[in-house]
This record gives structure tokens, C-alpha cells and sequence, in this order.
């Protein structure tokens, strides 16, 4: 149950794990070299091929309609033919690794195209590639998850096609010489930034960290413009990288074709890869100093207007007197302790909480979006409080709602704290930031 959990979790098929095809090395990567004498140099694994095709064709051969082979003869013949895949795949797969006549281990699949030296550590990934860069990483605290600061030398450099291209395409530049100079001199042109923000706009780039051991080793992001000379990176992907910000490199790369750019955005961006695709647990959990962030916000009483109601300390801000507090005046110098201020908009508390008014757990009241429910429908008030006029005040343990005198809500606040405001106003961003992206 636990490994259906995980296929369903990581969206893997069953089907996936049974190979129907079995797949060819090129030549290349395979060769036999004839020397002196008409001898012939051959690789291991054609010879384990050779063994994968000789039993399957021997297995066919029992399995045709004109021949009656035995059952026993067939089962036995199919278990010859896994046992050579399986060596073909892996040749120490089955305990002790298959060798040749002269006690050598065959090399198999697995250590052609795996390990340090293997085919994609060795000669793609150990090599320095066109249209690539390599920083050290710092934090980028203002960054959404699917963005990366990339410094400005970088991405000039990177971006340089891209921006000749458009450079001559509107006219900024005659030719390729012309384009080249501006860019040269860029820090006379500031054309040339404005051109290059709008084509990394929607363009994105590929992050990747030595050794890359799994599909989140390399994840696409939206660059986003630095100065200095390290990338930016968003802290809670650094999981799936392995990597830290004690001096780390990682490399960037650009995808240039419009397939790749398409394959980055809808398969490898940060903000969709969130699980991991070995188990399914989330990758992008907060940690450390997050959590401590995330109490001190949301820190608070959560009881309540009457938490303390026989408290008659009259500094305690969460005595039931309360209830008769009349709007503050935000423009006024000072607040008294004894009152709860209230406010209009999450804007009106974080100026108060920078001129330094109010505290980051004081109890505020803040006033709250019509359209947005806030009461149970179960829920009653504490108190209900009318005016010479009609009007009339509903006070609940976290909420007041003000009606007039034909019954019709005409305010909602909510009693909370700026922390809390602030950790709302962080999700809400977040959500935005991560629709922008899908889109």
C-alpha cells in the first residue's frame, strides 16, 4: 500500500517499470576496432548483446505455432533471456557481476552511462558548454520560488544572440558590428539593459549543482536582473539541489530552441517540481529560521476578546471594555495603551507599526472585506450593542460587524494582529506570484 501511495503521489504509472523495447546503445558508444593480424577489439556490452538477441531468438523459435515445445523447456528459456537483460542493464544485479573467459566483469549499461566517469558526468555535464555560466549562490530573501537573480555580467553574456537580434530588429542598431559596440558599452547605452530585461522576460534558465543525482539536481526558473557577481536563489529550493550558502557554485544554462524553453516551463520549473519523485514527500518545506519567523508573526492570544475578562489590570489589552473602544484616528501622534486601535486597511497598520505606534503582536482591529464571510453560520455574538438611532454593533470573540439602521452590514472588522496581517499579505503575494507563473 505504501508504494501505490507513492505512485499515485508522484503520478508514476506501474506499466512504466516493464520494459517493452529494450534500448540500443549508438556505435559509438560501443565500437569494435579491428588491429594488427585481422583481429577484432570488441566492446562488453555487444556482447551482451549478442546474448540478449541469440535467446530471444531462441525463445521465438519455441514459441512459434509449427513447433510444440515443452512448457517446462519455454519457462526455463524466459528465465535465460531476463537473466540477460538483466545482466545487459546491470551486470552485478544478481549478486555476484557475470565475467568473460579471461575472469574480467562485464561493463554493463548502468557503467557506460553512469558514475564520474560515465558517459553523462564525463563528457556533457564535466565539460564547459556554449551559452552556460557558473557563480556562487547567496540568498535572494525578495525572490518567488520560481525566480533567479542572475548578476547583470552573466546574463549579457548569455543573453548576447538574443539581444543583438533584437537590438537590430528595432532599430537601435544597423548591424551586428554596430550591436556589439552598444553592447560593449553598455553602461553608456541603458537601451541595451531595457532590450535585455524584456527578453529575458519570458525565457527561462536552467539551474543545475554537481553531482546531479536525481531530476531536481537541474530545475528551470525565471531570471530575474542583479548587480554583483553571485546568483540569487530562493532558499527553500535548495533542498532538491542538495546545496547550502556556505560557497556553493552552481552552473546556468540557457535552453535556446523553442521546444527546450517549452520543456523547461511546463516540466522542469521550480514552483511544480514541489514533491520528491522518489517518495512523495514535499521537497519546499520551511525550516530553521522560517519557523522561528512564522511563530514570532503569528504569535499571539487567539482567545479572544474576553481571554482576560476578570483581568482589571488596566494595561491588559485584552479586557472585555474593549468592546466600547471607538475608532482611533490614525492620523493621531499616540495611542493609549488601554485601547485597541482600529484601522481601514492592512496599508494604515503598517504605517502605525513603522512610526513605531503599535507593536507586531498588539491586538488591532482591522476592517475586513464585505464579500468575504468571516462568521459561522452557527456562531453567535458575545454582545450586541445599539445606538439612540438603530444602528447596531455585533461583537463576536474575533470579529465586529456593524450594521445600520435597516439591519444591512455596513463595516466588518476583524480583531487580529500586524503579524498576522503581514503573514496574509505574504500568502496572498505568493498565490498571485505562483498564478503569474502558471501563466
Amino acid at each position: 500500500m505504501g508504494l501505490a501511495k507513492h505512485f499515485l503521489q508522484t503520478n508514476i504509472e506501474p506499466e512504466w517499470m516493464i520494459l517493452s523495447f529494450l534500448p540500443v546503445l549508438p556505435p559509438e558508444l560501443r565500437p569494435i576496432i579491428q588491429i594488427d593480424g585481422g583481429k577484432l577489439i570488441s566492446s562488453d556490452i555487444n556482447e551482451l548483446y549478442r546474448r540478449v538477441i541469440s535467446r530471444n531468438n531462441l525463445l521465438s523459435n519455441l514459441l512459434a505455432p509449427s513447433i510444440s515445445s515443452d512448457r517446462d523447456v519455454v519457462i526455463s528459456q524466459v528465465k535465460l533471456l531476463q537473466e540477460a537483460v538483466d545482466i545487459l542493464l546491470d551486470t552485478g544485479v544478481r549478486g555476484e557481476p557475470k565475467r568473460d573467459g579471461y575472469n574480467k566483469v562485464y561493463k554493463s549499461f548502468s557503467d557506460i552511462i553512469g558514475g564520474k566517469e560515465g558517459r553523462f558526468r564525463e563528457t556533457l555535464l564535466g565539460k564547459r558548454v556554449d551559452y552556460s555560466g557558473r557563480s556562487v549562490i547567496v540568498v535572494g530573501p525578495s525572490l518567488s520560488l520560481h525566480q533567479c537573480g542572475l548578476p547583470r555580467e552573466i546574463a549579457i553574456e548569455l543573453f548576447q544572440t538574443f539581444l543583438i537580434r533584437d537590438l537590430i530588429r528595432k532599430h537601435f542598431a544597423s548591424n551586428t558590428a554596430t550591436a556589439k559596440r552598444q553592447i560593449k558599452e553598455r553602461e553608456k547605452e541603458p537601451i541595451v539593459w531595457e532590450i535585455l530585461q524584456e527578453v529575458m522576460q519570458g525565457h527561462p534558465v536552467l539551474l543545475n549543482r554537481a553531482p546531479t543525482l536525481h531530476r531536481l539536481g537541474i530545475l528551470a526558473f525565471q531570471p530575474i536582473l542583479v548587480g554583483g557577481r553571485a546568483i540569487c536563489l530562493h532558499p527553500l529550493v535548495c533542498k532538491g539541489f542538495n546545496a547550502d550558502f556556505d560557497g556553493d557554485q552552481m552552473a546556468v544554462h540557457l535552453p535556446l530552441s523553442l521546444e527546450a524553453q517549452a520543456e523547461a516551463r511546463l516540466l522542469m520549473f521550480s514552483h511544480i517540481n514541489l514533491l520528491s519523485p522518489a517518495i512523495g514527500d514535499p521537497i519546499c518545506v520551511p525550516t530553521q529560521d522560517m519557523l522561528i519567523g512564522l511563530y514570532v508573526l503569528t504569535i499571539g492570544n487567539r482567545r479572544g476578546i474576553c481571554a482576560n475578562r476578570y483581568n482589571r489590570n488596566k494595561y491588559n489589552p485584552y479586557n472585555c471594555k474593549n468592546y466600547q473602544n471607538q475608532p482611533v484616528d490614525n492620523k493621531n501622534d499616540s495611542y493609549d495603551t488601554e485601547k485597541e486601535p482600529y484601522f481601514s486597511s492592512s496599508y494604515d497598520a503598517l504605517g502605525a507599526y513603522r512610526q513605531k505606534k503599535i507593536g507586531l503582536d498588539s491586538p488591532l482591529w482591522l476592517r475586513w472585506k464585505l464579500d468575504q464571510r468571516v462568521v459561522g453560520s452557527s456562531e453567535v455574538p458575545i454582545e450586541v450593542q445599539y445606538e439612540s438611532l438603530g444602528a447596531s454593533h455585533e461583537i463576536y470573540g474575533h470579529y465586529l460587524i456593524i450594521r445600520s439602521t435597516k439591519d444591512e452590514i455596513r463595516y466588518i472588522y476583524i480583531r487580529t494582529t500586524l503579524g498576522h496581517i503581514s503573514f496574509y499579505r505574504e500568502i496572498e503575494e505568493a498565490v498571485q506570484g505562483f498564478s503569474r507563473a502558471r501563466i
